[in-house]
């Protein structure tokens, strides 16, 4: 067994040795590990499980998979009746309860707390109630069915990803502190993630974040507001490629035991297990929000590139919450709706990558989906491991059952709920005027795709949810375009395009990447 502060690698043949008190010092706490503490295993059969705060800190498992408990979590009908009157931070603390089950009760609701405040998600609008951190509006009501949009983008940086990473910030510096040691957090955006992950880990103590984002393909909101910071445990990266090749470097480091163990490296992208918790915590919210008993059900429409927030939604419904239909929705780029249009994943290189006005959604290889292939297979580690493999090696897999097909499980999706849509830049705008001029609501690029496909998924009598993911000024150049004025930004960001911007622009080689992060670790 490997030990650094944080994680714990376990290779495919060893397994945790234990004391006779069956309890062992797993690196980052002293925790008993009884067989009532949740445990987590790998997509991909070859890791031994691990606790919750053992994969914490990690990113990918040490055999190349993702984390999932080993058995989902349920929430009974008199939990949900419970959870109804509850404020965010106590419904965040119930749910992570669940899954968290080896840190203790008291600071776990400590964290809820002082994560989800009315101050940090300060940036409501609309005549929203900060207080409740995710408010739901009513959008239109057709033949019965409703669409609301459910505001997650209040936080610091204007985006859902905040949403979690708030929290994961919070939970990586109470996991340091208990060891007295530092993280290296290497991570990839497409816009989002980069923004909320060095707000959210700014000046924390022991924790550096190096953070690759694609060079000039975001929005120019988007790229001030990562580059325009100056904290000296802030590294902003500018890949010259795609989002794709940032997230690729991303997991060949991962991958590269030996160096993330001496370099301290640990993750927040959406591979990471805590964030995809935090996520399912306002699936929950909106739900309960929509709902006024547990005979009713709704379902959810998610913009998507990386399967991270609507997989969040697909671990809820495993958990029993009453959700009808998962609305997958993308932009051009299109994988995902290929699949669960087809049965066939095939992801696209670079050069097939588009460049859109829903950038952060630009992405052609979602580290998120072998979550739920996982599932899909009946969780047969195996396949999943030989399916991922032919990703690398063929670009993708076919599991619609045709004649020299990979498997025939497409036909199980309807069981989860999945359904999809595209949407384009043409559409994008005709949905951001639309809203604008029925309803007097200014929604950004990627919610417009959201808005556009839940409108071609409506069932009567059932209300669709779509998950806000930024707020308009993250997307000025198109918001200017489809309604020929600015978006309103919030205080403090008004002028955040004119900052100093500090950044580094970098090849997509991650040999050179990785001397990059050694000569600023000293180690």
């Amino acid at each position: 067994m490997t030990w650094w502060p944080g994680v714990v690698i376990v290779s495919a043949q060893e397994k945790p040795e234990r004391s006779d008190a069956s309890s062992y010092n797993v690196g980052l706490l002293s925790l008993s590990n009884t067989s009532s503490d949740m445990q987590y295993i790998s997509t991909r059969g070859e890791a031994a499980a691990q606790s919750f705060s053992q994969i914490l800190l990690g990113g990918l498992a040490p055999d190349g998979g993702l984390y999932l408990p080993a058995d989902y979590p349920q929430v009974t009908g008199a939990e949900l009746d419970a959870w109804r009157t509850l404020s965010y931070a106590d419904l965040a603390y119930e749910v992570l309860k669940k899954f968290a089950t080896d840190i203790p009760d008291a600071d776990l609701h400590a964290l809820a707390h002082k994560t989800y405040t009315a101050d940090i998600y300060r940036n409501a609008r609309h005549g929203e109630d900060a207080s409740r951190i995710t408010p739901l509006r009513l959008v239109e009501e057709n033949s019965g069915a409703k669409i609301m949009l459910q505001a997650l983008s209040n936080g610091p940086t204007l985006a859902f990803k905040d949403m979690a990473m708030q929290l994961l910030g919070n939970l990586f510096e109470y996991a340091l502190a208990k060891q007295h040691a530092e993280l290296n957090i290497f991570g990839a955006t497409s816009g989002d993630t980069g923004s909320a992950a060095e707000y959210a880990m700014r000046g924390k103590k022991g924790i550096r974040v190096f953070m690759l984002s694609p060079h000039k393909k975001m929005s120019a909101f988007q790229t001030a507001q990562m580059f325009s910071l100056q904290d000296p445990n802030i590294f902003n990266i500018a890949v010259e490629g795609v989002f794709d090749d940032c997230q690729d470097m991303v997991k060949a480091v991962s991958n590269d035991l030996a160096f993330k163990e001496k370099q301290k490296i640990g993750t927040v992208n959406s591979i990471n297990w805590a964030r995809v918790v935090a996520q399912v915590i306002y699936y929950f919210r909106g739900y309960l929000t929509a709902t006024t008993s547990n005979d009713q059900k709704v379902s959810f429409t998610v913009p998507s590139g990386n399967f991270g927030n609507v997989c969040a939604g697909h671990i809820a419904r495993m958990m029993g919450l009453p959700i009808d239909k998962l609305v997958v929705a993308t932009n051009e780029n299109d994988v995902l709706d290929e699949f669960f249009r087809t049965g066939v994943y095939r992801t696209r290189k670079s050069a097939e990558t588009y460049h859109t006005s829903s950038p952060s959604m630009d992405i052609s290889k979602a580290s998120n989906f072998e979550r739920f292939v996982y599932d899909l297979l009946g969780r047969d580690g195996d396949r999943v491991r030989a399916l991922f493999r032919k990703v690398e090696t063929h670009g993708g897999f076919d599991l619609s059952g045709k004649p020299g097909s990979d498997g025939d499980e497409f036909k199980r999706v309807v069981e989860f709920g999945f359904v999809s849509g595209k949407s384009t830049h043409d559409d994008r705008i005709a949905t951001i005027r639309d809203l604008q001029e029925k309803h007097g609501l200014m929604i950004d690029t990627h919610t417009a795709d959201g808005v556009k496909v839940a409108r071609e998924n409506l069932t009567p009598g059932t209300t669709m949810i779509v998950l806000e993911t930024a707020l308009p000024a993250k997307f000025n150049e198109t918001i200017r375009e489809a309604l020929g004025r600015d978006a309103e930004r919030p205080a403090g960001f008004e002028n955040i395009e004119s900052l100093p911007q500090r950044f580094d622009v970098m090849p997509a080689d991650v040999e050179k990447m990785k001397a990059y992060i050694s000569a600023r670790t000293g180690l």
